[in-house]
């Protein structure tokens, strides 16, 4: 039986496969239990598309999405096929101003998880007190909460503090993480969220041990050692792909 991408023949291979790869981590995502309700938001561009991106489906849960339900809009929001599905503006008004502006933006991830959300709204924000928070120290911008993101004036402050970053802790809000790839972005909002769960459970047990600026830096030197080749998150993504695959292949229709 043709799955319901097989039966679009104007679409491109390229579509095609950025639907699948977005579906599977909006899944992915799900199993690690960073999905929130029916919202936040993964947001990806169509390459060879100029100004065309897939989001899911308003009022899905992510372990509902399927490479034949994301949206595409345009840079603006607005819906470029048939979707019955609306899309948040919410969750694309920010996603598009970091679309808009940076070029390496290609998939980006917003997220409400309890960790990142609580580490935060602290002062101070991530700290280097673990392995995976030393991965990001000096890389990660903060901007402060101003309600829900709905105004497109808000836009300039995020880019301003953003600077050249591609990391941010929305204070009082989120995660925010941009990636040149769906691997990418999965993998450094992975080791986010485990930075911020690690930082929390360490809190709870008394005065954490700060990590010298000196080790930092040297960590972050040495990390490309520890990498397994393929790009960035590569083989981080597509072995919680084949997890997801063990239990539910629904998302590749």
């Amino acid at each position: 039986m043709a799955t319901a991408l097989q039966t679009r023949p104007t679409m491109s291979e390229a579509e095609a496969e950025a639907r699948q790869q977005l579906a599977a981590c909006y899944r992915v995502f799900d199993m690690l239990g960073w999905s929130e309700m029916i919202y936040n938001h993964i947001t990806l561009k169509i390459p060879g598309e100029e100004g065309a991106f897939l989001i899911n489906p308003f009022g899905l849960h992510f372990s509902e999405v399927k490479a034949s339900n994301l949206v595409k809009i345009d840079i603006d929001g607005n819906k470029l096929d048939d979707s019955p599905y609306p899309v948040n503006r919410a969750g694309f008004v920010q996603h598009a101003l970091f679309h808009r502006h940076l070029p390496d933006a290609h998939c980006i991830a917003h997220t409400h998880t309890t960790a990142g959300m609580a580490v935060s709204s602290v002062e101070g924000g991530l700290r280097p007190v673990n392995f995976y928070a030393c991965n990001f120290i000096g890389q990660i911008a903060y901007h402060d909460f101003e309600g829900v993101t709905v105004r497109d004036e808000e836009g300039e402050r995020l880019l301003a503090n953003l600077g050249d970053k591609r990391m941010m802790l929305l204070r009082n809000h989120g995660i925010l993480v941009m990636g040149r790839s769906v691997p990418e972005a999965f993998v450094k909002h992975w080791a986010l969220q485990r930075a911020c769960e690690i930082q929390i459970a360490t809190a709870s047990m008394g005065a954490p041990l700060v990590v010298p600026d000196e080790v930092v830096a040297v960590h972050q030197r040495d990390l490309h050692m520890a990498q397994v080749p393929g790009g960035p998150g590569a083989a981080d993504f597509a072995a919680m792909v084949r997890l997801v695959d063990r239990t539910d292949k629904s998302w590749r229709d």
